[in-house]
């Protein structure tokens, strides 16, 4: 995905990025690009793969929930910064926490928003488990299957918050029996699939909620 493929698909989301994002995007590639040479962060790092699995794919969250309308959001597991930085970058009006399990991604992360002078955004050395906080917004990427990741990360929600698991093929993992588990405790509000564009890769956000 070039950049004017991103810009053509994310418009297709309803997300219209403007040229100091593209600027700040491009300076993430970069630094991803380096500090992966010191760490093992991702195994995506060619330019085109990168705006269509961790950019273009960071901002399919917002098929499922409108963040223009969101103010705290947490990224449980943020990695190498997806989501989180990226949406950070498209929705300055967010407040975002990011926590990781690994000091020296934290320290990485930590350095990415210094780099890109970002605000209202911190990268916190902790477990989803472990931490304390109230969020609008919980999301996680890959990090545990389904079942698992309810128990690590709904405490964070407030009231009225959801969590959007973000998943490839969800089918396999979220088997009817799954569900029923899950729902025992929790709302399962909507899972959405898609497919990402070009390489037409399975996709799927799962958005619960707890039961009120």
């Amino acid at each position: 995905m070039n950049k004017e493929e991103f810009l053509l698909a994310t418009e297709d989301l309803g997300i219209k990025i403007t040229d100091d994002q593209m600027e700040k995007l491009e300076k993430f590639y970069w630094l991803l690009s380096e500090w992966n040479q010191k760490m093992n962060l991702t195994r995506i790092i060619e330019r085109e793969e990168v705006y269509l699995k961790h950019f273009y794919d960071s901002l399919t969250i917002c098929k499922g929930v409108d963040l223009n309308h969101v103010e705290t959001l947490c990224d449980v597991g943020s990695g190498a910064g997806f989501p989180g930085v990226v949406l950070k970058i498209v929705f300055p009006n967010l407040k975002i926490t990011l926590i990781e399990a690994l000091n020296k991604r934290v320290i990485y992360l930590n350095e990415i928003i210094q780099e890109l002078e970002l605000k209202d955004i911190k990268a916190i050395h902790c477990r989803g488990e472990d931490y304390q906080g109230k969020f609008d917004v919980v999301t996680s990427r890959a990090v545990a299957n389904i079942e698992k990741l309810v128990k690590y990360t709904m405490h964070l929600l407030n009231s009225n918050g959801v969590l959007i698991a973000m998943k490839g093929d969800i089918s396999s993992e979220l088997t009817e029996k799954t569900k029923r588990r899950i729902e025992q405790k929790y709302k399962i509000i909507k899972i959405e699939k898609f497919l990402l564009p070009i390489e037409n890769s399975k996709r799927s956000l799962v958005i619960l909620s707890n039961k009120n």
